[in-house]
């Protein structure tokens, strides 16, 4: 049994040794597993991609949300003006044919104020 102890201390030391050293991950260790590690690399690299392109899309999204919102906007205050003089020359074409005598004022109207 003493075997067995002074045989993981002695490799937990040298292990730790390694690790303060650096040779730890030794030139064997990345032959080894270079398959791995660049396919370790290339998913990093896919990952912070992908979080790029939607962040990017997201913001594209959003400013063209804006947009849309202002150009309803404009659709909305072009159909009320659009409206409105539709019904001022119904309005004026009525009262030409009723021979009312009635005009739209050419000035518009002022507040009179007493002193």
């Amino acid at each position: 049994m003493s075997e067995k102890k002074n045989y993981t201390a002695a490799t937990g030391k040298k292990a730790g040794k390694d690790i303060i050293q650096g040779r730890f991950f030794s030139l064997d260790f990345f032959k080894r597993y270079a398959v791995y590690i660049i396919a370790l690399v290339i998913m990093a690299l896919m990952y912070i991609a992908n979080k790029f392109v939607c962040q990017s899309s997201m913001q594209e999204v959003m400013t063209l949300k804006t947009e849309l919102a202002n150009a309803q906007t404009d659709l909305v205050n072009a159909s009320a003006k659009y409206n409105s003089m539709i019904r001022e020359s119904e309005m004026t074409q009525l009262m030409r044919e009723k021979h009312l005598g009635l005009a739209a004022p050419d000035e518009p109207p002022f507040e009179l104020r007493s002193k």
